[in-house]
């Protein structure tokens, strides 16, 4: 690979890097954080939990719009830099707010900027690699860029300590959040010598539409971006809800010898995403296919599911093991965009490669309603299954009727 190839994989592998960063950093405070701001009791801890998580997954399925169609008119490179530019100032205003409701605007604000990182990175990639290769480039995205979720889970752990060296008066959470902000400001720097694709460029002059969201409801295109979006359902079940919410699972199932933490089921389970997305690109290029690569992880994940959702009395060690092999299971995160971005034309692959994984981290926001509801109801197990069982049942229906995309040619337009 080139020079130039090697450098939009670096800057967009940066770029997601802190993107999950941010993306999984409240997951990791938010106990912490919303006490801070005087909220107590576990109920209304749990309720402003899921209110703040689902402003943050709105605000990412508004700027998987914005970016996306932006991505289309103005380029990805611009997308690049406008998006982390949104997110990094969200995440620094994230430390110093005072009360929940100013909390829940800043969320939304860094999930709009959060949602343009992954679409512009991988639009550039696929644009530019050889058809039979760009495989590798999304893969060492998606697989570094997890690695930002590791990292959130330990500077959320050592937040106090960080603040105790730079003789900071401020809390770990705040420090956590003021990290992410930084990384993302640093990044810009990196990015000034960023390449426009070559293929945007060719299409820049011509009278074409371009960004037209109108163009994906057509009879022809609205159902294949539709399979696109359900693909990737599981993935958010597993991230959203069932690690998400680890805490109360574990002590459903029984945990024998110790204290699960959120922080450590999201740092295993993404330990895990990054050596399943590793994997999952891996094989794509050897069997020359990702249909067949993603409907494999899928059963995966439907039969990690069934364990971790019957096992019983198990150690500590034991239950992140599983949010391990929950998070290696989902590890079709980068084929899934990349079918996405390699099923239509260049005038709308930046909106196509935005909306979609936006729409399904957005759908994280019925699907942990109705998890709460049906928890309510009838248990948390119950409800596990339900929500488990639709979204993974959609995920296959979407997967196998979705054409095969390896090595197509991606330089034309749709009309």
């Amino acid at each position: 690979m080139s020079k130039k190839v090697w450098w939009i994989i670096i800057i967009a592998s940066l770029g997601y890097f802190v993107d999950i960063y941010d993306l999984i950093l409240f997951q990791i405070v938010k106990k912490d954080s919303l006490k801070a701001l005087g909220v107590t009791g576990e109920t209304a801890l749990f309720q402003w939990e899921t209110y703040l998580f689902n402003f943050q997954m709105t605000g990412m399925l508004i700027g998987g719009l914005l970016w996306g169609i932006l991505g289309d008119k103005k380029g990805r490179i611009k997308v690049l830099f406008g998006s982390i530019v949104v997110y990094s100032l969200a995440n620094i205003c994230n430390a110093f707010v005072t009360n929940v409701e100013t909390y829940a605007f800043f969320r939304l604000l860094a999930g709009i900027g959060l949602a343009g990182e992954l679409g512009a990175g991988i639009t550039l990639v696929v644009e530019t690699m050889h058809k039979d290769k760009r495989g590798y480039g999304t893969m060492i995205i998606v697989t570094f860029g997890a690695l930002g979720a590791v990292v959130a889970s330990l500077v959320g752990k050592e937040g106090e300590h960080i603040a105790q060296a730079f003789n900071l008066s401020l809390q770990g959470w705040q420090v956590t959040y003021i990290v992410g902000g930084v990384m993302g400001l640093l990044l810009l720097a990196l990015r000034a010598g960023a390449y426009e694709s070559g293929m945007y460029k060719d299409m820049e002059g011509g009278k074409n539409k371009r960004g037209s969201f109108a163009i994906l409801f057509t009879k022809q295109n609205f159902p294949k971006y539709l399979r696109c979006i359900l693909i990737g359902l599981p993935i958010w079940f597993v991230v959203g809800i069932l690690i998400a919410f680890s805490e109360k699972f574990a002590a459903y199932v029984g945990v024998t010898d110790g204290t699960v933490t959120v922080g450590k089921s999201v740092m295993f389970s993404y330990i895990g995403l990054s050596v399943g997305d590793l994997f999952s690109g891996l094989f794509s290029q050897f069997f020359k296919s990702r249909v067949k690569v993603v409907t494999g992880y899928i059963i995966c994940l439907a039969l990690a599911f069934i364990y971790y959702i019957h096992m019983r009395q198990v150690t500590v060690d034991m239950f992140y093991f599983m949010c391990f092999l929950l998070g290696a299971s989902t590890g079709f995160w980068a084929l899934f965009v990349t079918i996405a971005s390699e099923q239509f034309g260049t005038n709308i692959r930046s909106t196509v490669s935005n909306t979609v994984p936006n729409f399904v981290r957005g759908a994280t926001v019925p699907m942990t309603m109705g998890f709460r509801k049906l928890t309510e109801e009838f248990g948390i197990y119950p409800a596990a299954i339900t929500i488990g069982v639709i979204a993974i049942s959609l995920s296959l229906y979407g997967i196998l009727k979705t054409d095969e995309t390896f090595s197509k040619d991606l330089d034309y337009l749709e009309e």
